[in-house]
């Protein structure tokens, strides 16, 4: 009986393993809002890591985290290191490239809870009366990343996140 049992157990585990294997370990989440301001007064929150806690749901994850700021504000090298509770996580920001009120990619290497090198793109078009904000995240998860999506939907968990940040950012620069 116990031979069957565990022989039953290995081959569920082996299916459930292939099932894993099987779903894409590259991801793409990407969400868009309107804002009704100009891209100048939208874009120093995108591209200073320094205001990034007046707005982004992720700054704001542990009221306690430690920042340190490498390099100038608000350019192409400039970084910031994190180091927070289970919530916000442990890692660092890089910005990869900058177009003036237009684009920010920022290389983001999470260290805690789980090591992950992903890009971030916040990208702003004019769009009629007010500013059009595309925030995307993309990567490649691997195995683990696999596994964890296959319990969690870490797609909806991203833009809902995403949309805090929307709704934090348009209070901010709506009311100016």
């Amino acid at each position: 009986m116990f031979k069957k049992f565990a022989l039953a157990t290995v081959i569920g585990l082996v299916l459930f393993l292939g099932y894993v294997s099987t779903k894409p370990s590259k991801f793409h989440y990407e969400k868009s809002v309107l804002i009704n301001a100009t891209a100048d007064k939208i874009f120093p929150y995108l591209s200073n890591f320094k205001m990034g806690k007046e707005w982004n749901p992720f700054d704001q994850r542990d009221p306690n985290i430690t920042r340190k700021f490498l390099g100038f504000d608000a350019q192409v090298g400039s970084v910031m290191e994190f180091e927070g509770n289970s919530d916000a996580g442990s890692g660092r920001l890089e910005i990869l490239k900058i177009v003036s009120n237009e684009l920010v990619e920022i290389r983001l290497i999470m260290t805690k809870p789980m090591a992950a090198d992903n890009l971030i793109q916040y990208k702003l078009r004019t769009n009629g009366t007010g500013t059009e904000f595309t925030w995307s995240m993309s990567g490649d998860g691997g195995f683990v990343g696999k596994l964890f999506c296959t319990f969690i939907d870490v797609e909806k968990m991203m833009l809902d996140q995403f949309e805090i940040g929307f709704t934090n950012l348009k209070k901010i620069v709506e009311s100016k």
